[in-house]
């Protein structure tokens, strides 16, 4: 019979995707009483995704990573993206910008071995969680460094999206030795 083993807390990241300073700063504001203070965030990247977002968000996008508070529990991501949509709806209603959907939350973490979003959109290489939301490995760490998948984004694929998650992966194997939360193989 297997036994279930412990499982890793993650690091809770939001990928927020804007062009604009002030919806940045603005979901900053909002996400951190909830989630707890920003721990760690990426250098902005070109977000492009085939011109998918322009009618609703406009051209020019960026995305930037965003690391929240303490050590999480990996099953709380359906939650995560639930509270982020939210959030984006919020956003859209002060009617600062022409766009209808001036910002994208997307919530997710990095484990020791990979980085998981959640979506809403499902497709062949999504899992269903609840409530409407799936969820997709993005990167692997594999050979000492993150690769990417066919479906990852561009921006996923970046230099600084590589250099940002070698750091959350460091710190978060820190952290499990430090607690004794470290799964071992056996």
């Amino acid at each position: 019979m297997s036994q279930i083993r412990l499982v890793e807390p993650v690091v809770r990241i939001c990928a927020v995707i804007t062009r604009y300073r002030d919806a940045m700063d603005w979901a900053i504001e909002r996400i951190s009483p909830y989630w707890g203070p920003v721990t760690a965030t990426s250098d902005s990247v070109p977000f492009e995704a085939g011109g998918f977002y322009d009618a609703s968000m406009g051209v020019g996008l960026t995305k930037t990573l965003i690391a929240f508070g303490d050590y999480q529990d990996p099953g709380g991501l359906a939650d995560w993206k639930v509270q982020t949509n939210l959030w984006e709806s919020d956003y859209a209603a002060l009617g600062r910008h022409d766009e209808t959907r001036p910002i994208n939350l997307d919530a997710g973490y990095f484990s020791q071995a990979k980085l998981v979003l959640a979506t809403i959109k499902d497709r062949d290489h999504r899992i269903y969680l609840r409530d409407g939301i799936f969820a997709e490995v993005t990167l692997n760490y594999v050979g000492k460094r993150w690769v990417h998948h066919r479906w990852s984004y561009p921006s996923y694929r970046t230099t600084e999206v590589a250099t940002f998650a070698l750091r959350l992966r460091a710190d978060l194997r820190q952290h499990l030795e430090a607690t004794g939360q470290i799964r071992r193989v056996v």
